[in-house]
């Protein structure tokens, strides 16, 4: 899967060829289908000239680029009319808002994942509440030019996958508490006391000098040259 941001400058590779054909401009999309169809070209000599590549004619979408299998996959848009007729209704999804068959807004697209083997849109990822959650396209009826039509169970589908972030959030607040309550108590137990051999920290050598009162600041050096500093650390003071 890929979001359109990742496919959009992608260099279009001639595999018969070796050679770079362009880059990906633009992503047309077929809105009944609910797919890609046609990627359109980026290219000084072809600019003008409207060319595409069909989705059916691309072997694969990496990281690095699109392959073809030659310049020849490449089509001229005003010779197929399906291809000029999508790009002429400039069906979009990044800032479209998505609206229930009852009227209800549900929140605004700002991107879409397409399965790079089938050209398919199976998600879409929408800002809702402050919030960028996953829309699946099985919740989605009709991609429109002004307005994206979702079935009601899209806003049930935002509500839990908000619900969950805020849960997982809590708990990653309460670990962090939680650690920084031990951090305190590890604190508390050592300041003061008197070190009574010298402790080192791997490749810093001695970081703690044997003698040392200890104070806020050696703790920390202690707990950041890593766990098995700190408990030599607590082994070796007394006081």
């Amino acid at each position: 899967m890929k979001k359109s941001a990742e496919i959009k400058g992608l260099p279009i590779i001639s595999i018969m060829d070796g050679v770079e054909l362009g880059k990906i401009k633009s992503l047309i999309l077929n809105p009944e289908q609910g797919s890609v169809d046609f990627f359109t070209i980026e290219h000084e000599d072809w600019e003008a000239e409207g060319k595409a590549i069909p989705f059916k004619k691309v072997i694969g979408i990496g990281e690095y680029a699109l392959t073809i299998e030659d310049e020849g996959s490449i089509i001229d848009l005003n010779e197929i009319p399906i291809a000029s007729d999508l790009l002429n209704r400039k069906t979009k999804i990044e800032d479209v808002r998505l609206i229930t068959r009852k009227g209800q807004l549900v929140g605004t697209a700002v991107e879409y994942v397409v399965d790079e083997e089938t050209g398919k849109i199976s998600a879409l990822e929408v800002l809702a509440n402050n919030e960028h959650v996953t829309v699946k396209s099985e919740y989605i009826v009709t991609y429109g030019k002004d307005i994206i039509i979702v079935k009601e169970e899209a806003r049930d589908q935002i509500g839990t996958a908000a619900r969950t972030k805020i849960t997982e959030t809590a708990a990653e607040v309460k670990e962090a508490d939680g650690l920084a309550a031990i951090e305190q108590q590890q604190a508390e137990l050592l300041l003061g006391k008197t070190v009574q051999k010298d402790i080192k920290g791997g490749n810093r050598g001695v970081i703690i000098p044997s003698g040392t009162v200890l104070s806020q600041q050696d703790i920390q050096s202690a707990r950041e040259a890593g766990p098995e500093v700190l408990v030599e650390l607590s082994m070796h003071s007394e006081g």
